[in-house]
C-alpha cells in the first residue's frame, strides 16, 4: 500500500489528516498515513508548554506560545469552512479568543474526524532522505516513549512542522555586558514576570506589538520598542515609546540612533523565526525567507525537484487555518491522482509568475488579496467547501483599521462569520481587564459548556 508520512501534528498536519479522512468518508480509497509528532499532544504551537529551550526528551522546544496570549486577529479570518466556531461551541463567541479556546477549537474538528490514531506522539523525525531509484523516502525516527530509534519507508512526505519555532537571534554590542535578562520572543512565557519593570522590545512586527501589549496589560512600568526601517505607528499608552534603531547596550541602558538612551531591566528580541528543517536531506530542504510565495514550491506546496514531497504552511501568513486546509486538500488530491501535475518546466514558470506578482505588492490590502486569490485557486481544484474569501478580505481590512484607531481596544470588536453569516458576540469582559485566559473563564457565561 502507498504510505504517507506527515511531519508534525500542528494545525497544518491536522489539516492534512482531516483532508484524507474527508476523502475516506466519501468512500475513496486512501493511502496508509502516519503522522509523527514530537510533543505529547497535537496542536503544534497552540499546545502550550511552560518549557523553553529543551523539552523533556532533549529536543528543542517547538512552542512559542505564552500564557495570556489572545488571538491578535479575528477568528473569522481563520475559521474552518467545514467546522464553524458556532458548531464547536454551540453558541456565538467573541472574535478574539485566547489561546486555550483556539486550541480547543482545532482539536474539536480533529477529534470529530477521529484521526488521532494515525499520530505517533513523542516521536521526533531525525532524518529524511530519498532514494531516486526506488522512489522511496527513508524516515529516521526517535521514539521517546519506547526509547528506540528506527527507520520506515514512505512514498510521500508532507512537512507540516511550521516555521515559527526556530528563533532568529541577532546580537547587538554590549549584550555580553547587560545586567538584565535577554530573551527571544520564542522563550517569552508570562507577562507577569515583567510587572513593574522597564522592558525593551527589539522589532516592529506582530510579536513586538503583542508581547508589548501583554506586558502593558499585566503591569510593566515602561515599554520601549525599536525598529530598523518603519515604526509600528500606533497610538501607544503613555508609558510606551517607539525608538529608531537600537545601536548598543551597556550594563543597564539601551542607546538608540536618535541619540537618546533608556534605562531598562530586560530585552525581548521580537526578531522573527527561521525556516529550519535540519532533519531533511540537503536536496530536500526548503530554504526560504518569510514571504507570501516561497520559490521552489509549486502551488506553494509541492517541492519543485521532487513531486513526492510537500511543505504545508510555509508562507508568510495573513490567512492561517483555512489556508492550511486549502493546501492540505490540494496535496491530498495530487497524491490521490485527482489533480494532474504539469511537467517541471511548466511548474517552474508557474512559480516564477506568482513570485514576480508578489514583488509588485505594496500595501497590506494587496497582500491580503494576493493570498486570498491563492487560496481561492487551490479550493477551486478540490472539494474543500468554498467560502466567501472577499468577505474575509474585508474583515482583514477592518481589523487593520480597528488597530489604527485604538491598539488597546481592537480586541473588543466583533465581526460577522463568512461561514455561518452570524455576528460574533462581544466578550463579557473588555480585553484589557480580562486577566484570566482560561477556557473556563472565557466560556463562563455558558453553564452547559462549562460543565463538560
Amino acid at each position: 500500500m502507498t504510505r504517507i508520512a506527515i511531519i508534525g501534528a500542528g494545525p497544518s498536519g491536522m489539516a492534512q489528516l482531516r483532508a484524507f479522512q474527508s476523502a475516506k468518508a466519501k468512500g475513496l480509497k486512501v493511502p496508509e498515513i502516519v503522522c509523527f509528532e514530537k510533543q505529547n499532544d497535537w496542536g503544534g504551537l497552540w499546545n502550550y508548554t511552560w518549557r523553553t529551550g529543551i523539552d523533556a526528551h532533549g529536543e528543542p522546544v517547538h512552542g512559542s506560545m505564552y500564557r495570556y496570549l489572545w488571538s491578535n486577529g479575528p477568528k473569522e479570518v481563520l475559521e474552518f469552512a467545514d467546522y464553524s466556531f458556532d458548531e464547536h461551541f454551540q453558541k456565538p463567541i467573541a472574535s478574539y479568543p485566547p489561546r486555550a479556546v483556539l486550541w480547543d477549537y482545532i482539536k474539536g474538528r480533529a477529534e470529530k474526524a477521529q484521526v488521532k490514531d494515525q499520530v505517533r506522539f513523542n516521536t521526533a523525525v531525525k532524518g529524511v532522505s530519498f532514494d531516486a531509484e526506488g522512489k522511496l523516502f527513508t524516515v529516521t525516527l526517535a521514539d521517546y516513549a519506547n526509547q528506540r530509534h528506527y527507520t520506515e519507508q514512505f512514498d510521500y512526505v508532507v512537512v507540516a512542522s511550521g516555521h515559527f519555532s526556530t528563533p532568529n537571534v541577532p546580537e547587538y554590542p554590549g549584550f555580553d555586558r547587560f545586567n538584565g535578562r535577554i530573551l527571544h520572543a520564542h522563550d517569552f512565557r508570562d507577562a507577569v514576570e515583567f510587572k513593574g519593570k522597564s522592558i525593551l522590545l527589539v522589532g516592529s512586527s506582530y510579536s513586538a506589538e503583542d508581547i508589548g501589549s501583554q506586558c502593558y496589560k499585566y503591569g510593566a512600568k515602561q515599554i520601549y520598542s525599536c525598529y530598523r526601517s518603519k515604526a509600528m505607528g500606533y497610538r501607544w499608552p503613555k508609558n510606551w515609546t517607539e525608538k529608531h534603531q537600537l545601536l548598543r547596550v551597556d550594563e543597564e541602558h539601551a542607546y538608540f540612533a536618535d541619540g537618546s538612551k533608556a534605562k531598562i531591566d530586560a530585552i525581548i528580541l521580537c526578531t522573527g523565526y527561521k525556516h529550519h528543517f535540519p532533519y531533511m536531506a540537503e536536496d530536500l530542504r526548503l530554504v526560504t525567507h518569510n514571504c507570501l510565495y516561497p520559490q521552489g514550491l509549486y502551488q506553494g506546496v509541492m517541492w519543485q525537484d521532487n513531486p513526492q514531497l510537500f511543505y504545508l504552511g510555509m508562507q508568510d501568513q495573513w490567512y492561517t487555518f483555512n489556508m492550511f486546509d486549502a493546501q492540505a486538500w490540494y496535496v491530498r488530491d495530487i497524491i490521490l491522482g485527482h489533480i494532474t501535475v504539469p511537467a517541471a518546466a511548466q511548474r517552474a514558470e508557474h512559480i516564477q509568475q506568482w513570485h514576480e506578482k508578489e514583488q509588485t505588492l505594496e500595501s497590506a490590502e494587496q497582500m491580503v488579496r494576493f493570498q486570498g486569490e491563492y487560496i481561492r485557486q487551490l479550493i477551486a481544484a478540490t472539494d474543500y467547501p468554498s467560502f466567501d474569501i472577499d468577505a474575509v478580505n474585508k474583515i482583514f481590512m477592518q481589523w487593520k483599521k480597528d488597530k489604527q484607531d485604538n491598539i488597546m481596544n481592537f480586541r473588543n470588536k466583533v465581526y460577522r462569520s463568512a461561514i455561518t453569516g452570524k455576528m460574533a458576540k462581544p466578550h463579557h469582559t473588555p480585553w484589557l481587564y480580562a486577566l484570566d485566559d482560561s477556557l473556563q473563564s472565557y466560556l463562563a457565561d455558558n453553564p452547559q459548556r462549562e460543565a463538560m
